[in-house]
């Protein structure tokens, strides 16, 4: 009987990787059918190794740079400090019920904007609402713990994967690869001030797990589910770790037992109906994108391979190559795949080429705007190299499944190696301390896989492979972070002195009486989002056109190409957008001439917007408010100078004055409209810095204002009140004209059931003897993503009917005497 049992042919079970000890027949609770057994122990053992070695790496790396929040040196960078800072302090207001607006409607940046798409883009992640835990004060603090714990979770979830993917000869490996793939470069380098790039780090595993599940015809509900959060959290990642995990499921089916057909049409429906759950916020998100102003337009131009070779080295930086450092033991396991003859062709083959493919598509314009849906981002163009680090680490697993590997292939892989390292020699990013890190690494690992095989010698193995994970993915982390503040825009980060602004804002809040704007100097992009009030500055992927277009049109300031708008300090603009007070020169002022939110001009076309952002604001007022400079270039006594000079880069000044600097140049930036104080004397001329472009001076005339002011209150709305999903206004007496609301014209209005008409770029309707005037605002594609979204859900209904109803007939089946007489046969002895 022994002998029989020894000399029996093996069989590969469903799931399992040939090669890898066989699942016992038992399914254990808690386990998943199909794959092996492993002790649940050792999975969950190994799954929280990963996250604690993925938050000490990260933890250590910062600590090492004295970055915050363990030293002096400030994280507020780009768009951190510009976007993910902000929208996670309004999601903080938000869930606390202090902030003005709702899910759909945002009333404090941008003078009232569409806030799903921001939603959609910046905080749909499951993680974001844990930021309410803890004070707004700390707000920065709880984003940083947020990217730690993301990293931690993108660690544990890939483990869990490579643990259900087959065993390994030590439960610690898993782990190790894991933690290898969460400290990426990518993730490190570039996700770490992108937090909402680090959802899609968690969702190249999860997805993963739902090809598996598509290969073995199990969990379609779940896999449904996996997929909708997976693209709620971040749809732009979400798509490239989807591909990544289609090419997965294509190798996996090309390497483990017959090729299943039918695991695609699968992997396809899960996908799908998980898409169309989340179509609420991908198609508002969609539109949205299309309705935003444009961002920056470039040709795809691929880097040197000695650059790219480079970043597969530790404790390198930069953003045009794809940042694609992996720790010596991923590397040095994956590159040893291809030597191993004790691995099936298939499985050596396949998974080799398969990131050999990967890393060339990163180089070809047509696979490159594949990756990045179609678009050459702005910024950064090899966004996806989370997905090849992680096709790395599964490639590493492959072959580790089966057993350590040898000398010749330890050899092989280690020449491997020392060969990508030789072609990076060349280039700059290839520094001694690069590639002294890299050599201690690899020293250790191979030191480590080359020790015998016997338990005693096991501890040390673990100890030389997670010190050079932990090392390498440390000092990466370190060296990512000071690089980083020497070659990124840098902003002040929050503290006591924005404490103290947003304190006195809050005093200052007179909403829905009159706006109070965050002011200047700004601390970030989205400062009334931070600070507090109902500014006009704003910044988002999103950012309207038209809101851009108005923006200028006045004479506003932005950079990053239009869509990061700068609050408008003027005294026209403030009557017009009821600015009623401001912070100015460290306090809040307050703004006497200003109107109501809703106002009513007289019957008649639209005005015309032109080049002259004075004459613009004067025809939005319905009145002259400036005069114009004498022959010699001088505004008339009593008048407050103001000069528009967009292009211009420099300092402006009024006679002995105090100067203004103003910060123009196109097309990436354009300096604001500016005061450069009251001309007191006669003949005084204001200085203005050279440089192209025009500069314009107007000379307002602060009593001819009131005037146009006072003329315009007397039909203006009495009582306004903004809701989260529109305003209703009431008036003093039955009005006829163009009721004009003190809000961009953004796609997604409409007032008392008709047509609203832009007011060169201000929202706006006809009435006629109309006592009060009610708006509703519904972004646009909510109602279709809804409508996609229940189809959906109507689909997961049948199809787990249609399962039920097969389990139940797979049971009566079974429960035939037949086939009870053949289960009896084969349990017997």
């Amino acid at each position: 009987m022994r002998t029989a049992l020894r000399t029996a042919p093996r069989t590969v079970r469903r799931g399992t990787t040939p090669g890898t000890p066989a699942a016992p027949r038992t399914v254990r609770r808690g386990t998943t059918p199909g794959t092996p057994a492993a002790p649940r122990r050792a999975t969950a053992a190994a799954s929280a190794l990963a996250a604690l070695l993925a938050a000490v790496a990260v933890c250590a790396g910062d600590a090492a740079a004295r970055v915050f929040p363990f030293g002096p040196r400030h994280r507020s960078v780009n768009d951190l400090a510009n976007q993910f800072v902000p929208f996670h302090a309004h999601l903080w207001d938000l869930l606390h019920g202090r902030a003005d607006g709702g899910l759909l409607l945002n009333w404090q940046a941008g003078w009232g904007t569409s806030f799903l798409p921001d939603l959609g883009t910046y905080l749909s992640s499951p993680l974001a609402p844990l930021v309410a835990l803890a004070p707004r004060a700390d707000i920065e603090y709880a984003l940083y713990a947020l990217t730690v714990l993301k990293t931690a979770l993108a660690a544990a979830a890939t483990a869990f994967l490579l643990r259900r993917l087959s065993t390994v000869p030590a439960w610690w490996w898993p782990a190790v690869l894991g933690a290898g793939y969460a400290l990426c470069g990518w993730s490190v380098v570039e996700g770490a001030y992108n937090p909402m790039w680090l959802d899609g780090l968690i969702a190249f595993p999860l997805l993963c797990l739902v090809a598996e599940w598509a290969r073995e015809g199990g969990r379609p509900l779940l896999s449904v589910l996996t997929v909708a959060v997976c693209w709620t959290a971040n749809f732009y990642t979400a798509y490239m770790a989807t591909l990544g995990a289609a090419l997965f499921l294509l190798a996996r089916l090309a390497t483990t037992g017959p090729f299943r057909p039918r695991a695609l049409p699968r992997a396809a429906v899960s996908t799908v109906l998980g898409i169309g759950l989340a179509a609420p916020l991908l198609v508002p998100v969609l539109l949205s994108t299309r309705q935003a102003h444009p961002g920056v337009v470039r040709d795809f131009e691929a880097a040197g391979a000695a650059d790219v070779l480079a970043r597969l080295l530790p404790g390198t930086y930069g953003f045009a190559t794809p940042a694609a450092f992996v720790a010596a033991p991923v590397l040095l396991l994956a590159a040893t795949l291809a030597f191993r003859r004790d691995v099936p062709g298939r499985e050596r083959w396949v998974w080799t080429g398969l990131v050999l493919a990967v890393a060339l598509s990163f180089q070809w314009g047509p696979t490159h705007l594949v990756w990045h849906l179609f678009a050459t981002p702005n910024g950064s163009p090899y966004r996806q190299t989370f997905v090849l680090s992680g096709l790395l680490v599964v490639a590493a697993h492959t072959g580790l499944a089966h057993g350590r590997p040898g000398r010749r292939a330890l050899a092989g892989g280690g020449a491997v190696v020392l060969a990508l390292t030789a072609g990076a020699l060349p280039s700059d990013l290839a520094t001694r301390p690069a590639l002294l890190l890299a050599a201690a690494g690899l020293a250790a690992v191979a030191g480590a896989l080359a020790l015998p095989r016997r338990p005693r010698y096991a501890l040390l193995a673990a100890l030389l492979v997670t010190g050079a994970l932990l090392g390498q993915a440390a000092a990466t982390t370190a060296y990512a972070d000071r690089r980083r503040l020497a070659h990124l825009d840098d902003h002040p980060p929050y503290g006591p002195e924005q404490e103290r602004r947003a304190a006195a804002l809050a005093a200052a809040d007179g909403w829905p009486a009159y706006r109070t704007d965050s002011g200047l100097p700004r601390v970030a992009g989205n400062d009334p989002l931070l600070l507090g009030g109902q500014g006009a500055a704003f910044y988002s992927s999103h950012t309207p056109a038209v809101l851009t277009r108005l923006v200028t049109a006045l004479g506003g300031g932005w950079t990053s190409r239009g869509r990061n708008l700068q609050s408008l300090d003027n005294p026209v603009t403030d009557a017009l957008f009821a600015v009623g007070a401001r912070w100015r020169d460290g306090g809040v002022v307050r703004t006497a001439t200003t109107l109501p939110l809703v106002t009513v001009r007289a019957p008649g076309p639209p005005p015309a917007l032109g080049p002259s952002p004075f004459r613009n604001q004067e025809l939005l007022l319905g009145a002259r408010a400036y005069t114009a400079p004498a022959a010699a270039g001088a505004c008339p006594v009593g008048t407050e100078v103001l000069l528009w000079a967009p292009e211009r880069t420099g300092e402006a000044r009024l006679g002995a004055g105090t100067p203004v600097r103003l910060l123009g140049g196109g097309p990436r930036r354009r300096a604001a409209m500016t005061s450069l104080g009251v001309q007191t004397a006669p003949g005084v001329r204001p200085e203005v810095p050279a440089g192209r472009g025009p500069a314009e001076v107007g000379c307002l005339d602060r009593a001819r204002l009131r005037t146009a002011v006072d003329a315009l209150r007397a039909s203006a709305a009495v009582a306004v009140t903004p809701t989260p999903t529109g305003l209703t206004a009431r008036f003093p007496h039955p009005v006829t004209g163009t009721a004009v609301v003190a809000a961009p014209a953004i796609p997604g209005w409409s007032c008392g059931g008709r047509t609203v008409e832009p007011y060169a770029g201000l929202l706006a309707v006809p009435v006629t003897g109309a006592t009060s005037l009610s708006c509703a605002f519904r972004p646009p594609g909510l109602l279709p993503g809804l409508a996609v979204a229940g189809a959906s859900v109507v689909a997961v209904g049948l199809l787990s009917l249609v399962r039920r109803g097969q389990r139940r007939r797979a049971l009566r089946t079974s429960s035939t005497p037949a086939a009870a007489e053949s289960a009896a046969s084969a349990a017997a002895p």
